[in-house]
């Protein structure tokens, strides 16, 4: 008899944890992966063409359909509106569109979001388009474990002036 209320908190805890998705995604299941079709040799003729990304990006349904998965796999809690299927490695610098191992649910709410991310390789897109870095340098960028570090150091801020949560 006593045991419902118990059983009922631990779902209570279990939903919370699986809806608590991390603003990076996990290493091993997403490390990134890039498109071998975009070369630095290439990157004027392709990335960097206006129009790139709305070529080569997958149809949504697609999209859905990994996320779907993905959720399901990862135990994220919620609707599918509570997140984007990123790349990880921007198509704007040669991420690879349709490789699963380059796209992740990521949260569109709390402190690090699709938004904030978009940010940054917004940013990053245009100094590999620029020459300002290499190719492997700006898809280096979001290879790394936390695309968060990245925002910090990129745009050269400290922990109390990161995005405020929405």
């Amino acid at each position: 008899m006593h045991l419902a209320p118990f059983l009922w908190a631990m779902s209570l805890a279990a939903a919370s944890t699986a809806w608590s998705q991390s603003s990076s995604p996990n290493q091993k299941r997403t490390p990134g992966v890039v498109n071998p079709y975009v070369t630095q040799a290439n990157i004027k003729e392709t990335a960097c063409v206006a129009g790139w990304t709305r070529r080569v990006r997958p149809s949504s349904s697609y999209t859905n359909r990994i996320k779907s998965a993905q959720m399901r796999e990862l135990e994220l809690a919620g609707d599918a509106d509570n997140y984007h299927e990123d790349h990880l490695v921007p198509l704007c610098i040669g991420g690879h569109p349709r490789d699963p191992q380059n796209l992740w649910p990521q949260p569109v709410k709390g402190k690090w979001t699709a938004a904030v991310k978009d940010q940054l390789e917004a940013s990053v897109c245009r100094a590999v388009c620029r020459g300002d870095m290499t190719l492997q340098e700006g898809q280096a960028i979001f290879m790394r474990p936390d695309w968060t570090q990245e925002y910090s150091k990129f745009f050269s801020l400290n922990a109390s002036s990161a995005p405020r949560q929405r």
